[in-house]
């Protein structure tokens, strides 16, 4: 009898052993296919090769001090240390309005990912900026217009200005690239998965880095009025910038995304129009910072 019992204790013994085995090998197996399946899923989001990708959003720019050169008939002068503001839109319709769609500060962009982790990509970015008006700055050079009229009130600036002071009022001048300060690049950026590192296990949502450097061309519209001579607005190629830039980057469901830039720049314009007359002209450079907010679409044709 005794036997018997010890027989039935150390058949439970067994049956034990082998179901917390049997426990054991299971879990082991999921946390294989668990860790198989996470890899995968990381596989899948890092595959962008051959994806296209568009986007549009809005951006808020700061610019440094700037020495300003206007030089026409009559006349040669710089102003020294120009301050300049952007110009952005209360939110509301016009931002989405086609009608409006360059009225705010705007960014564009297309690109396409010739590796997984490289895009080059295509963009204008459409800033706005406002010389500072009724601030006293330097100025050096000649003015030699005679009188001039504004709102029936005459003024005359002529003057030998060497280290001088004086106030931009607007009867003097007015000078904004507020249609905009077109800047058209091309970049090449490099494009992270964190993902793993963050242990995010759904391919429904990506958090990534992107990084990248652009060069391009300068398109302002240059709304000048300078020594009461005709209002100038017009496009014109003023000059080239680059830029370097890093972005959030956050996809929904492997397609849509919504992204923010941090970019900081360099322009340079030696040719800006300032009146209908071609001999008058200016030139400045600057640097920038720019904040950009965008949503977009990747996809792929093939």
């Amino acid at each position: 009898m005794n036997k018997f019992v010890k027989n039935i204790k150390m058949s439970k013994t067994i049956l034990l052993l082998i179901a917390l085995l049997f426990i054991e090998v299971s879990l082991a197996q999921e946390i294989i296919e668990t860790k198989h399946d996470f890899s995968t899923v990381i596989k899948k989001i890092n595959k962008r090769k051959g994806q296209f990708f568009a986007s549009w959003g809005w951006n808020r720019s700061f610019y440094s001090k700037s020495d300003i050169h206007f030089k026409g008939s009559n006349y040669d002068f710089t102003l020294y240390d120009v301050k300049a503001k952007d110009k952005p839109n209360p939110f509301g319709i016009k931002y989405f309005s086609p009608g409006d769609l360059t009225l705010p500060p705007t960014n564009a962009k297309l690109g396409y990912f010739f590796k997984d982790n490289y895009n080059i990509v295509i963009g204008l970015d459409h800033m706005k900026y406002v010389m500072r008006q009724d601030l006293d700055v330097r100025i050096d050079g000649v003015i030699n217009i005679g009188d001039y009229t504004v709102d029936e009130v005459t003024y005359n600036y002529d003057g030998n200005y060497n280290n001088g002071i004086i106030n931009l009022s607007s009867n003097f001048l007015q000078f904004e690239h507020t249609d905009g300060l077109n800047y058209i690049f091309i970049g090449v950026n490099r494009f992270d998965n964190f993902n793993k590192l963050l242990g995010i296990h759904t391919p429904n949502f990506e958090v990534n880095l992107e990084e990248g450097i652009d060069v391009g061309v300068l398109l302002p519209k240059t709304n000048t009025t300078l020594l009461g001579k005709e209002r100038h607005d017009a496009f014109h190629f003023s000059g080239y910038g680059f830029a370097a830039k890093m972005g959030l980057n956050l996809t929904f469901f492997k397609h849509f995304y919504l992204q923010a830039d941090f970019k900081v720049g360099y322009i340079n314009m030696p040719d800006i129009r300032t009146t209908h007359d071609k001999i008058d002209s200016a030139k400045q450079h600057f640097t920038y910072h720019e904040t950009a907010y965008t949503f977009g679409y990747r996809f792929s044709l093939f």
